[in-house]
């Protein structure tokens, strides 16, 4: 999905300003399947508003520049809309922790357990924080159901792969070292 699409999802939930739209991607309920940068969603704000499918109205701030709240116009449902007919691409995933893993003879085993170690938790946090939101939220719409249950799984399925395997790849890593020094 392109990021105007996106930030035209986060409206169609709410009116919200631009940094309300990057706090959804950063913590709240798209942060687990999206990604935009401020960057990113002005441009798309901006292009968005001059086809008219959001307006923005300005609020005054005292000793601050006006805020820009936009909304949604029934020509951006109908963009959002007609988004959500087309066929998704296929899932990409990219980490950099992977990609460090990968090439984890050029790094210590040290670093690479502290990384491991420091992901399954983050991982498990993003379970709980997902749990926590399924007693709050569950029911509201069936499909945010499916993908907070489904975000559940995959973090959980990760951490345990990694809690599972972590020992072995550390010992591989270390037998290299020990080989590398001989």
């Amino acid at each position: 999905m392109d990021v105007k699409t996106l930030c035209l999802a986060v409206l169609s939930r709410r009116d919200a300003t631009g940094y309300e739209i990057r706090k959804q991607f950063a913590e709240g309920p798209f942060a687990h399947f999206q990604k935009a940068s401020l960057g990113a969603i002005y441009p798309a704000l901006t292009k968005a508003a001059e086809e008219g499918l959001v307006t923005v109205t300005a609020e005054a701030q005292d000793g601050r520049p006006d805020k820009k709240i936009y909304s949604l116009t029934p020509d951006g449902a109908a963009a959002l809309h007609r988004a959500c007919q087309t066929e998704p691409g296929d899932d990409q995933f990219r980490s950099d922790l992977l990609f460090l893993i990968f090439f984890s003879a050029l790094q210590s085993p040290d670093k690479i357990a502290r990384l491991v170690d420091e992901r399954i938790a983050q991982y498990e946090a993003s379970v709980a924080n997902l749990k926590s939101k399924a007693e709050t939220c569950s029911g509201e719409e069936p499909g945010r159901d499916f993908v907070r249950g489904l975000g559940c799984a995959i973090y959980q399925a990760a951490a345990d792969y990694m809690r599972q395997n972590r020992a072995d790849l550390l010992e591989q890593l270390r037998s290299e070292a020990r080989h590398a020094a001989e």
